[in-house]
């Protein structure tokens, strides 16, 4: 599988607030990666800081390449030819994303119009090819409906076929179906995986829930404190954890068949940038903490082919890692 996307020690600080310390991640051309974690674990960050939305009072340090080419510090003009077209992000609010004021029809052409230069006839046809791709019925008439006029799953997916309409060959989806209910949102992840097969994309699908990402990504890298602390195909990451924050990721998780348990939760939240604990900033949570955590953070270490984990005691049997209780 070719690179299509390398972030390479990526820093992210406000105000000298560190946000990312050290992100490194690539996504290969046509994969599924999630990025799953706690709200404040810097995911979001992570592909704002990549794609240059982050206001001006950001410093970022570290390397995003596509394709070999830079996109840290790269003039305004490249970004927005590659934000949009080559890469684009679905963000987690279609209410707030989208022009309240503006037709969803002239949105769809206003990027259709940026992205692939069409106009008038041929740009309205395209928006209306797109809104029957992502399923919304009726899409002759609704190209002239306001945003306000359509269900939340349904603004999703207008903004699915805003973010189709440069053809991208990466599409960041960020936590695309947090305000919708379960049934729609397991529509919105089939559409998702479905378009990411029919058009050969990359996707993103970044999520606080393990679950969600188990049946859409190929690859998961589980993030923490603006580090990704365990990264391993999608398959190893449910069946050998090596990270005590994945472990207790995955005990949150109700069981769907076999007897009831009680869910387990883990202790505390996720540190503030000014307050970050000495050595693993996951520690102060961990129930297998010993003194050596607290002397440095840790390198991931190789636990298998395409598998590694940012512990101590990633190398030892999982079971001998408790799980927060």
């Amino acid at each position: 599988m070719s690179g299509l996307v390398a972030i390479t020690g990526l820093t992210v600080a406000f105000s000298g607030q560190p946000a990312l310390r050290g992100v490194d991640l690539a996504v290969g051309r046509g994969e599924a990666v999630g990025l799953v974690g706690e709200s404040g674990c810097g995911k979001s960050v992570t592909w704002l800081a990549a794609l240059g939305l982050l206001p001006s009072r950001a410093e970022i340090g570290g390397s995003v390449r596509l394709e070999g080419e830079e996109l840290i510090g790269a003039p305004p003009a490249r970004l927005e030819r590659v934000r949009g077209g080559r890469i684009a992000m679905i963000f987690q609010d279609p209410a707030s994303s989208l022009n309240p004021v503006h037709r969803v029809g002239r949105q769809i052409a206003e990027a259709l119009s940026l992205h692939r230069g069409l106009e008038g006839a041929s740009a309205r046809a395209e928006a209306r090819r797109l809104l029957d791709l992502v399923g919304i019925p009726d899409a002759s008439r609704r190209l002239d409906a306001y945003p306000h006029e359509f269900s939340g799953g349904q603004n999703q997916r207008v903004m699915i076929a805003m973010a189709l309409a440069g053809r991208p060959e990466l599409l960041v989806a960020d936590e695309p179906t947090t305000a919708l209910d379960v049934t729609i949102q397991a529509q919105i992840l089939d559409l998702l995986h479905s378009l990411r097969r029919e058009f050969g994309m990359a996707l993103v699908l970044i999520s606080h829930d393990l679950g969600v990402v188990s049946e859409t990504c190929e690859r998961v890298a589980v993030m923490y404190a603006g580090r990704i602390v365990e990264e391993a195909p999608t398959e190893r990451i449910f069946a050998d954890p090596r990270h005590p924050y994945t472990r207790g990721l995955l005990g949150a998780l109700p069981p769907l068949a076999g007897p009831k348990r009680r869910l387990a939760s883990i202790p505390g939240g996720v540190p503030e940038p000014w307050a970050m604990p000495p050595g693993c900033a996951f520690a102060p949570r961990c129930a297998a903490h010993r003194p050596e955590c607290d002397r440095a953070a840790p390198h991931p270490l190789p636990v298998a082919p395409g598998h590694r984990a940012a512990c101590l005691r990633a190398t030892e049997p999982a079971a001998a890692e408790p799980v927060p209780a």
